[in-house]
């Protein structure tokens, strides 16, 4: 396993993150997670990302009592906030307000048994509350010892550039990280927040690297999904079109196939070294369901793809 500082800062994650969203404290057995960051841990992963919301703090715990047989100076946590943890309709279950903030921040440390969270992050933007607020909240807890870093799922980046600004001339604890959707089938985060961030030393954690199982090949077009695959389960397939997958894009991926059979990798191991070609990407978030599934993606630390085989990637899917 290969390691790369989180943005400009001094802290070093592992190139493949074990994430728990929609797995962890839900759809998979707390053995089987548990047994998944072990195997994690072995390979020499030591960066975890889950969020107060997945599973509404049930991922936190699993993570947490996971990784407490460890010693505390050999892993990573990252966690976020924004969304509500309940159903209620009190105005201040959700946002990035002082009050949520502090709330949120130890009701996480409680849940994971932690002393302090690695980083940080605004799971989205909250444009009902002033930035200063938020911002001057998150250097309160960095200066208090709760959290070491701070960091944004999500945001625009007009907003990166407004909050980084802000920090600068108040002399705040920056943002080191950011938490965005990337992989082959989508490449938004290029367009404008890449360079931004990267202007500002600010580390990409990219999440759905594989595009929730799309980038494995294991779908076939013309073929039954899997019974086992996330497609297939109506409690995770929220994100894959209810199952009704896209027999075109289906034919592309396809094409994947030979590309990584050339360069001697799995279809997963190619979708996730192509995300970390870029620098600016500190770490690619998986989500595993097996240990076998965790062999195979960290596979990808340290792959190098040759020009030739990044230029037949974009014949394929372009």
């Amino acid at each position: 396993m290969e390691y790369r500082r989180l943005g400009a800062s001094g802290l070093k994650v592992s190139e493949v993150c074990l994430g728990s969203w929609l797995t962890y404290g839900g759809a998979t057995e707390n053995e089987t997670a548990e047994a998944c960051i072990d195997r994690a841990y072995e390979l020499g992963i030591n960066f975890y990302d889950t969020a107060n919301a997945y599973a509404r703090g049930k991922s936190e715990e699993v993570v947490g009592s996971s990784l407490k047989k460890y010693p505390r100076e050999t892993y990573v946590v990252a966690t976020k906030l924004f969304f509500g943890m309940s159903d209620s309709p009190m105005p201040n279950n959700r946002g990035l307000s002082r009050k949520h903030i502090m709330e949120q921040c130890e009701a996480s440390l409680k849940r994971m048994n932690l002393d302090y969270i690695d980083v940080y992050q605004c799971h989205r933007y909250d444009t009902e509350t002033p930035l200063e607020e938020t911002l001057r909240a998150l250097d309160d807890l960095i200066s208090h010892g709760k959290i070491l870093y701070a960091g944004f799922s999500q945001w625009s980046p007009h907003q990166i550039t407004d909050a980084i600004q802000f920090q600068e001339q108040h002399n705040l604890d920056r943002f080191v990280s950011s938490q965005p959707v990337y992989n082959i089938l989508n490449r938004d985060l290029e367009k404008a927040v890449m360079g931004v961030c990267e202007r500002d030393g600010i580390g990409q954690i990219v999440y759905s690297p594989l595009a929730q199982g799309l980038l494995t090949g294991k779908y076939k077009p013309g073929q039954p999904l899997p019974a086992d695959s996330r497609a297939a389960d109506p409690k995770q397939n929220q994100f894959l079109n209810q199952g009704k997958l896209d027999e075109a894009q289906l034919n592309k991926i396809q094409k994947l196939a030979p590309v990584a059979e050339a360069a001697g990798l799995s279809m997963a191991q190619l979708a996730l070294a192509w995300c970390l070609r870029k620098p600016n990407v500190s770490s690619v978030i998986i989500g595993a369901s097996k240990p076998s599934q965790v062999d195979d993606n960290a596979g990808a630390s340290g792959v190098k793809l040759s020009d030739e085989t990044l230029k037949a990637i974009d014949e394929a899917i372009v």
